[in-house]
């Protein structure tokens, strides 16, 4: 089982246009709608790929209400904790014509103390305990930055171990409390660091030198060079095929799935690393804020190179 936790949960819009144009009227060509949050994308990925998981976070509004209908729709299992506020909406704009895509996301809605305890005793007292608890994403104003520092803490004592994908602060203080598993990307470990990562050399430093703070796997995202990984004294690099990129949206969370389940089921860091490659390059095949599909997943996965460095 491997549980995740999103503070701050979204529901994300995707609209595609024929060419943007900037102070005028455009007209879409096509609208979905998406559960958002990355800790949600992650327990997305797992379920599409036969894994146990269950969704915790927070849920308020109508757009909470769809997000939670959409995950029950897709059969993943939430247990989420409502608060009085709306969850965001996130906004992706895709224009066909230019190949870009724009992102637009909201802060989120203000948590009170009392919610977010609510929440802590939850994610706490998790029966069964799960092999893994995800923590990932950013954190609601009124939450303070050192929530994943505290969770992780208080997960870490129940024997269950952790994981921790998020930026800024929130990152800067949960990897003093040693989580299990992190995946900063190059810039994420740049500012983890405070140093410019600007060639593979210095990627393979950076990763040693964050496993070398008690961190059990760093497993650094480098997007279409894929993955730098540093556990145990060995140093991998797994490589991806090369495939068209339709969008980059979740590619990191399907990553995080990848690696994470294959890790609950006793697989080798070298075979983990090749499943989260393969998931997050199966992502970027898929349109929008739409995640991998386990077809594309099981057909690339032995396309990715994993090499001893």
């Amino acid at each position: 089982m491997i549980a995740t936790v999103t503070l701050n949960p979204s529901l994300d819009k995707t609209v595609t246009v024929e060419g943007l144009v900037v102070e005028e009227a455009n007209r879409w060509t096509s609208l979905r709608r998406d559960p958002g949050g990355k800790g949600i994308n992650v327990s997305r990925v797992v379920h599409e790929l036969g894994g146990d998981t269950i969704a915790y976070g927070f849920i308020g509004g109508i757009d909470g209400e769809v997000l939670k209908q959409l995950l029950q729709r897709q059969g993943v299992p939430v247990d989420f904790t409502p608060i009085k506020g709306e969850i965001r909406s996130n906004f992706i704009i895709t224009d066909l014509k230019a190949h870009r895509q724009t992102r637009i996301d909201a802060p989120g809605p203000h948590v009170s103390r009392d919610e977010l305890e609510d929440l802590v005793s939850k994610i706490t007292q998790i029966q069964p305990k799960p092999d893994f608890v995800v923590l990932a994403g950013s954190v609601p104003p009124g939450v303070p930055d050192d929530i994943y520092a505290r969770l992780i803490e208080e997960i870490k004592r129940q024997g269950v171990r952790t994981v921790l994908d998020s930026d800024d602060e929130w990152l800067k203080e949960g990897v003093k409390a040693k989580p299990d598993v992190i995946k900063p990307n190059v810039h994420e470990a740049e500012v983890l660091l405070g140093v410019k990562l600007r060639d593979e050399a210095a990627i393979v430093e950076a990763a040693r030198a964050l496993a070398a703070q008690d961190i059990g796997i760093v497993a650094i995202s480098r997007a279409r060079d894929g993955l730098i990984v540093a556990n145990e004294g060995k140093l991998l690099k797994a490589i991806p095929p090369q495939v068209e990129i339709s969008s980059t949206v979740g590619a990191g969370d399907s990553t995080i799935a990848g690696l994470v389940l294959s890790l609950s089921q006793g697989d080798s860091i070298e075979e983990a690393c090749r499943l989260a490659v393969a998931a997050g390059t199966a992502a970027v095949l898929t349109p929008g804020t739409e995640l991998c599909r386990r077809e594309d997943v099981e057909r690339l996965v032995q396309q990715v190179k994993v090499e001893a460095l």
